[in-house]
């Protein structure tokens, strides 16, 4: 009886074994579960870029003029000869946005160095005199004018380029800025030949000063000579709308990083020298540049400040997991 109740316990083991032996095994090969993916890039500093530029400068002027008169007559002619401004270099810095693959701004700050700024001037007046005797005249004078003077200008602009598309990293633009230019005029000076009626000063109790009168010569008409003078001018500093148009090539040296070769047509404005020394009775009057122009040939360096980077790696030791126990099968 106790050999058989052994039996059936032995064969009732087996079958739990043979039941539960799968189970087992299968729960020995399942594998932890695969850890999160990383996550995905971050962008560090959007679209700012910091931009630098040197370069050179040919300049140009449509017009000279005097902003006050010799005399008290009008002129018959006032011809300019020789006018000119000298080539100059300038360097500047800015800040700016690229809003998208084609579109970008920024606003730039320069400084254009001192360079010389001249021109000959030959003109006439016919003037009104008083002769000796008190009667009223009308005589001509000529005058042969060379001014000299120092040009230097800070140039603020805000510009818009468009980015026409990137070919082995070359990336053609076209722009245009506006902005306003701080032209300064110095050590302006001006050396003069005059001929003109001699007169010959009296003290006028009127005018406070001495007055000029006509000589005349044995013949009824008038004596002329020449005389040279030097007038010495203030310096000044004008504000004058500024507007620019741009054309160039920018290369990739990087991602971040690129170089750009431009040329800029650059409308500075109006420079203005200020009045130069008072004479008894009269007063010098100064020199105007209009329509100051630069064709400017430039080199840039534009660095991105925007760009993306890996997220941070996740933690070399993962927090403790236990692993699952064995799969338990109810029938």
């Amino acid at each position: 009886m106790a050999r058989s109740k052994l039996h059936a316990l032995a064969r009732s083991l087996t079958l739990v074994a043979s039941v539960g032996a799968p189970c087992l095994a299968q729960a020995a090969d399942l594998l932890p579960p695969p850890p999160p993916p990383p996550p995905p890039p971050v962008e560090v500093g959007g679209g700012w870029y910091l931009r630098g530029d040197v370069g050179v400068s040919a300049y140009t002027s449509s017009q000279f003029a005097a902003y006050g008169e010799k005399g008290t007559g009008g002129y018959i002619d006032d011809t300019y000869h020789d006018r000119g401004i000298g080539s100059g270099a300038f360097g500047g810095i800015g800040i700016g946005y690229q809003f998208n693959p084609f579109f970008r701004g920024d606003i730039t700050g320069e400084y254009r160095f001192s360079n010389e700024l001249r021109t000959s001037r030959r003109f006439q007046t016919e003037n009104g005199y008083t002769d000796l005797d008190g009667n009223a005249v009308s005589l001509r004078s000529r005058y042969d004018d060379d001014t000299q003077a120092r040009f230097d200008a800070a140039v603020v602009l805000a510009n818009a380029y468009f980015d026409l598309g990137t070919w082995y990293g070359v990336t053609p633009f076209v722009g245009g800025g506006v902005g306003v230019s701080f032209n300064h005029l110095s050590g302006a000076k001006t050396d003069a030949r005059e001929t003109a009626p001699t007169l010959s000063y009296q003290y006028n109790c009127a005018a406070g000063c001495f007055t000029g009168y006509a000589v005349p010569d044995g013949n009824g008409g008038y004596v002329y000579g020449t005389r040279t003078d030097r007038y010495d001018y203030k310096d000044k500093t004008k504000a004058s709308f500024a507007w620019a148009l741009h054309a160039g090539l920018a290369y990739d040296v990087t991602s971040n990083f690129k170089v750009e070769l431009a040329y800029r047509y650059l409308n500075l404005g109006t420079a203005k020298t200020g009045l130069g020394e008072t004479y008894c009775c009269s007063s010098i009057g100064g020199y105007k540049v209009k329509t100051l122009e630069a064709h400017d040939v430039k080199i840039g360096l534009r660095y991105l400040l925007g760009g993306v980077v890996a997220a941070p790696l996740p933690p070399l030791m993962a927090d403790y997991q236990p692993a699952p126990g064995p799969l338990v099968r109810k029938y």
